[in-house]
């Protein structure tokens, strides 16, 4: 069994989303001694943000007309989205920033997002690829948005890109008001153990 280790945060050791993604995967070693983890720290390697040479990857793979740097490009996106495919459980740490996911972490999803490997378009519609995976989002938020949800733009937009790509395994774990004193910290630190507490038993 594979599991992919993402972290999108900025703060490094002060990071909360990391601090919780790094929980969860030590319990998924402790349910799966022969898991295999491969980490992505998207902070220290961020795709660059999708541009018409990123854009290759939609070109057949024998088109002679890209450019070195699109081909260059085409490697990179090859080497995440297949990456993905190859894992079982993918383990991700984003904090919100701004309402939203970590920039470096909506680059990685526009290199993943891919037609024909991780979702399909058919007569009926879109269809995803990715039923057979698993997503654990690790969320911190300065702010508690789970009770404001139109201006929750994370766990929506996470939940709503993977379920594009056919994964219906999503499971979350929050830390919220983590910058609203110590109290409301204190108590959202505790929400967030009792989170992953909960998703181990299940």
């Amino acid at each position: 069994m594979k599991l992919l280790h993402i972290d999108s945060s900025i703060t490094g050791s002060d990071s909360i989303s990391r601090r919780l993604s790094r929980d969860i995967v030590a319990r998924q070693r402790a349910i799966h001694p022969d898991l295999q983890v491969e980490y992505l720290d998207l902070a220290a390697q961020a795709p660059q943000p999708l541009s018409l040479n990123a854009l290759g990857f939609r070109a057949p793979a024998q088109d002679d007309s890209l450019t070195e740097a699109q081909r260059l490009e085409n490697e990179v996106s090859e080497a995440l989205v297949s990456q993905l495919l190859e894992t079982d459980i993918v383990v991700i740490g984003a904090p919100m920033y701004n309402f939203t996911i970590p920039a470096q972490l909506k680059s990685w999803l526009d290199r993943v997002a891919q037609a024909g490997r991780t979702f399909k378009y058919t007569e009926s519609g879109p269809v995803g690829l990715l039923s057979d995976k698993t997503v654990i989002l690790a969320l911190s938020r300065g702010g508690i948005y789970s009770a404001n949800p139109d201006m929750e733009h994370q766990e929506s937009y996470l939940k709503s890109i993977f379920g594009f790509m056919g994964v219906s395994d999503i499971r979350a774990v929050r830390a919220e008001g983590l910058n609203m004193g110590p109290e409301h910290r204190e108590r959202g630190l505790a929400q967030a153990q009792a989170d992953i507490q909960a998703l181990m038993a299940a």
